[in-house]
């Protein structure tokens, strides 16, 4: 792996480069094995929190964890082109427009103990930016390669705090085009609906149901693109104990195994359904 610059990853995603590389400040990772018409990311798979926001922070390590999507990076790794985020959602929210991507208050309880100095606000918000102007980057060379591309944009949740029963795997589609993709969504649902998994509940995978598909990752993706689905996914945690923060790690080793294997597959069956119509 190697250290970059923002620009330096631009310009071998230009080139057409395969590279991995981290971002100079470590706030996230890019893997780029292979040029192929599909993206996986993990925007709130980070934990670094900056430690001169510590002592700010009301939240306590635990309660961050809680609220991150603990390896959610790990489950795509194994895909050709990644986008891990490192840096904790505390610190900036990757999948918050750049207005409210820094939290005042988080989940009913206000973040900082003083106002957060606009300098800390404006080093977390650069780091916002400089992702996005790899993603914007991406987008503009695959569509130029492929013409229509499908981005994976996979979260986890927790399921425990629901007081009815939810689906193991969640897809929102209310902010893209869910009748021109409908066929490749229901592809993707059916796909999850099916796989197995070693835990004790069966797993099912349901359309909008703990989830729309509301984050600006999804937004921005779908904005900036001629012809790209993005496929908000969210895992329940079951592979870990909320808890606790006990990682399950069979649990996590099989779903990266069957999202390495069905992501392909999936992709690939976009790409030959909407390749022809686009390019």
């Amino acid at each position: 792996m190697l250290k970059l610059s923002i620009r330096e990853i631009i310009e071998r995603i230009e080139r057409e480069e395969h590279f991995h590389a981290v971002v100079e400040d470590y706030s996230f990772s890019i893997k780029v094995e292979d040029y192929v018409p599909y993206v996986c990311a993990a925007v709130h798979d980070g934990h670094h929190f900056p430690k001169d926001l510590w002592d700010n922070c009301t939240h306590s390590e635990y309660e961050r964890w809680y609220e991150e999507d603990p390896q959610t990076g790990n489950m795509i790794s194994g895909l050709p082109i990644t986008l891990i985020a490192h840096d904790s959602r505390f610190e900036y929210d990757l999948n918050r427009h750049p207005d409210t991507a820094v939290y005042e208050e988080a989940w009913g309880k206000e973040l900082w103990k003083k106002p957060l100095p606009e300098l800390l606000k404006n080093r977390a918000l650069k780091k916002h930016d400089n992702f996005y102007k790899v993603v914007l980057t991406l987008i503009v060379k695959l569509e130029e390669i492929f013409g229509s591309t499908v981005f994976y944009d996979m979260h986890s949740y927790n399921y425990k705090r629901w007081d009815r029963e939810v689906p193991v795997f969640n897809i929102g589609t209310a902010n893209v085009d869910a009748q021109k993709y409908r066929t490749a969504i229901e592809q993707w649902q059916e796909i999850l609906h099916n796989v197995e998994l070693p835990i004790r509940q069966k797993v099912t995978c349901e359309v909008n149901d703990v989830f729309e598909g509301n984050g600006y990752f999804l937004k921005y993706v779908t904005a900036n693109s001629l012809n790209t689905l993005v496929l908000a996914t969210e895992i329940s945690k079951v592979y870990c104990n909320e808890h606790t923060g006990q990682i399950y790690p069979e649990v996590v080793h099989t779903a990266k195994d069957l999202l390495t294997y069905y992501i392909k597959a999936h992709a690939h069956r976009f790409y030959d359904r909407h390749s022809n119509a686009t390019i």
